[in-house]
This record gives structure tokens, sequence and C-alpha cells, in this order.
């Protein structure tokens, strides 16, 4: 059963916000499925999707933009043997599927053959999709919606005399729904949804203004920080990094924030997932039964967390997707594949089509105690990062150079906010270079963890 049928609405009738129901996008699929069929695919797959929502944004206590967003799509892949064709719609006539399907035929027909392009193998297919709970439709107007980003801002503004600017303040109520189904039996689909608010205060006047944002974003609209919430800890951040200097070039510790330390973490999946390894375009070849963490770092992958930003009973492919450990005691345990990826490097499919889902990175070290305050003392004397900037990852070597801003740290005491800086070492060092990580757990999207510390880096400054 989808979510969509779920929430007070039959698969025949659209689900709540949406243009077209489920049943709709059954015969759309199931149209696109049989044309190919009778033009002589081998296989094919298709999927119908829409998407919705309502973004508001405001600036320095008025209405800026109303947005409102509505997209649909029919997107079909046909085989030849071992040749693959796509193309897509967003015309749901009878004509334009028949026509869509043509064009990737036409596609498959002139394209050259890859003796592992396929389907996934139906072994593999995921069979049963329970319900996690992903859509939670917010039914609200522009207006409610712009009083709640004016309210946001307005606590920003109200926290100190200090906040002189903005650069506004957002709201955004997004909904989809998708189905999906191929030849080698996969049938499914779900609705999904995703609301935030965020704010972005100025601190200062003039060349010492400094801006901080923040946000918070949850699949129910009930679940979201009070905007005055986020709004206030916007501010407090702008406001922490006034009067930043910059600071002589050294090598020490870095602690990372745990929301720019869920960075570190997208690195590690993007240098062992399949386009990558194949390719041979990554730091972590080979890495399978290597220790490339510490001992005391896990990292754990969970589809099925309830209302989770990266959760889905089967990937991109149909897969079936599984909780699993990624990294045991520093050891690398399993890769990020597809089905395409995997038969490159004559693996198995991780049901990781379309990336990741909910990853959760930690330490056997941590105790409940390690807030941010015991990992500042664990720093001593170093850089704690709160910015990152620019995309200064060489995924091929390892090499990592990003500018970055945060607070220079002595004796596990802040003592002043520096910016104008890069910080740079190579990926292998630094994964093996984490010393501890903080029981200060955020969520990230769909990355979580505390703040990282890594024993040493090269930090360029005046």
């Amino acid at each position: 059963m989808t979510k969509a049928s779920q929430n007070q609405a039959s698969p025949h009738t659209p689900a709540q916000g949406f243009s077209y129901s489920r049943e709709h996008f059954e015969s759309l699929v199931d149209a696109a499925l049989l044309h190919a069929k009778k033009l002589g695919a081998t296989d094919a797959g298709a999927d119908a999707s829409e998407g919705c929502g309502l973004s508001v944004s405001v600036r320095k206590g008025e209405l800026e933009n109303v947005e409102r967003n509505r997209d649909k799509s029919l997107g079909v892949t046909v085989y030849l043997g071992h040749r693959r064709g796509n193309a897509s719609t967003s015309d749901f006539s009878q004509a334009a599927i028949e026509r869509t399907v043509q064009a990737a035929y036409d596609i498959a027909r002139f394209t050259a053959e890859d003796p592992v392009a396929g389907l996934p193998d139906e072994k593999d297919i995921a069979q049963h999709h329970p319900d996690l709970d992903l859509f939670h439709p917010w039914n609200i107007t522009s207006a409610d919606a712009a009083t709640l980003a004016l309210r946001c801002e307005a606590a920003a503004m109200q926290t100190d005399k200090r906040i002189t600017n903005s650069e506004g303040a957002a709201v955004s109520a997004q909904q989809s729904h998708f189905f999906s189904a191929h030849t080698h039996g996969f049938r499914g689909g779900y609705a999904s949804s995703r609301h935030t608010i965020s704010v972005a205060p100025i601190a200062g006047k003039g060349d010492g203004m400094q801006r901080d944002a923040w946000y918070s974003s949850m699949r129910d609209a009930q679940a979201l920080a009070s905007p005055e919430a986020v709004g206030r800890y916007a501010a407090e951040r702008a406001l922490s990094r006034l009067k930043s200097r910059k600071i002589a070039t050294v090598e020490c510790p870095v602690l990372f924030e745990s929301p720019v330390a869920a960075g570190l973490l997208g690195a590690f999946v993007q240098a062992v997932s399949g386009g990558a390894l194949y390719r041979k375009s990554t730091f972590l070849l080979d890495a399978l039964g290597t220790k490339v963490f510490p001992k005391h770092i896990d990292i754990s992958e969970d589809p099925f967390v309830m209302r989770g930003k990266g959760s889905s009973p089967f990937d991109d492919e149909g897969v079936t997707t599984r909780a699993r450990r990624v990294v045991d005691a520093g050891r690398v345990e399993g890769y990020f594949l597809s089905s395409y990826t995997a038969r490159k490097l004559g693996m198995s499919t991780t049901g990781n089509s379309g990336g990741s889902h909910n990853l959760v990175m930690s330490s056997r070290l941590t105790q409940p105690t390690d807030d941010l305050d015991a990992m500042l003392q664990k720093l001593g004397t170093g850089l704690f990062v709160i910015e990152l900037m620019g995309q200064g990852v060489n995924y091929v070597t390892g090499d990592y150079s990003r500018g970055a801003s945060g607070f220079w740290v002595e004796n596990g005491r802040i003592a002043y906010p520096v910016q104008e800086i890069t910080i740079a070492g190579n990926m292998k060092d630094m994964f093996l270079g984490i010393e501890a990580m903080g029981s200060d757990v955020y969520t990230m999207g769909a990355k979580t963890m505390g703040s990282v510390l890594i024993n040493r880096m090269k930090v360029a400054g005046s």
C-alpha cells in the first residue's frame, strides 16, 4: 500500500494536493510498457511522477516572493538486448506516450551495446513495500506561510540590536508522488513530503558585517522547530562571528561542527560509490575489507527510518533496500552500488541506485557527556570550523582544501572568531585521524553524526 492511499485517499482519486491519482499513474506506466513490447523491446521500464508545492520568502519585514510549483513527468527506458535508450515527456496523452516510447526505442537502436546494461535481476526486486510514513501534506496558504516567515525573521532581528540586516526568511511546503514499473516484475511507488523554515540574518555594520543562517526541515510540518527558535539561533550564530580575524598559518587539530562534519561522510560515500570505483577515479579504490577509519568508527545505513529523509523501501531501480553496517570498527564492509555499477565491478547491487539511505556515523568512544563543550576541551588548542566554502576535494587523490571560518580555541575555550582561512589535508589521513566524535548529534539531510575532531590539518591564514 502506498502512502498516498494511506492518507485518506483511495488509489482511484488524487491524494491531497495532487492532480493525478496512483491508478492514473499506473495506467500511464502500463501503456508505456505495453507499447515498448509492441515495438519489440527486450525489456522496458517507466515511471510517472508529480510534484507540487509553495515557497514564500520575506525580507526586512516585507513579502518578497510567492511561488507555486507543479510539475509532472513520464520517463521511459527501453532495452534492445544490451542497448539502452531513455526519453521523457510531460504530456500524458496516449499519443505523447507512444512518441516517447518510440524515441527511447530509436535511441536504443543506435546506441552502442553495453554488456552490463539491463534491468536489475529479478531476485533483487523488492516485493514488500513497508509504509515509512513519508507523506505529510501541509495545507498552508501563502498568507500563513508569509506570517511564519515574518515571525522567523522578526525573531532574528529582535535577538540583539547588532542584528542590522537580513537576507530574508522563507517557508517551503513541498510534496511529490510517483509510480514505477519494469518488465522484471517491479511495481511500486509512494508519496513523500518535505517542509522547511529558514532565515539568514546579518550582524554588524560596514566591513565588520557577518552573516549566518539556520533552518528546520522535516517530512511533517508539525515536527518543524518554531519560527522563533530558528530565527533566534540563526541570529546567535551571526553574532558569534562578529570581530572575526585572520590567523597565522599553522598545523593544528581541527574540530568540525556536526552540520559541517556531514560533508566528510558525504565525501566517503562518493569515494566508495560504484561510478567512482569502476572508473578507478577514487582515492578509496579497492577499499573493501580495509581499514579506512580508526577502530572506534562505525557507519550504518538504515533505509527504514520512519519519516527519514533518506528512507525508501526500494531504490530507483526497484531493488530491495537493506539496513547494513557500511563501516565496522573502521573497516569498509560495503560499497554503494546500483545494478549497473555492481555488474561493472563483478559484484551484487547494494540497493543504492539513487544514493545512500539514512547514514549514521558514530564512535564507540563517544559518551553521553561528550557535548560541544566537552569536544572543545578535547580539541584543546586549535580550530573549530562552523562553515566551509568551495568544492576543493579531489576524489582521485583525496586532496582536500576548503575555505573555512569558525573559531580559534585555546585551552578548550573559544578565544575569538576567525575568517578568511583555508584548511587542507588528504582525506585518507583525515579519516584515519579522527580522534573523537561528539554526542551533539545532528541530522543534515539523510546523514546523522556529531562533531568530529581530526588530529591534525594545515590551516592557511595570513
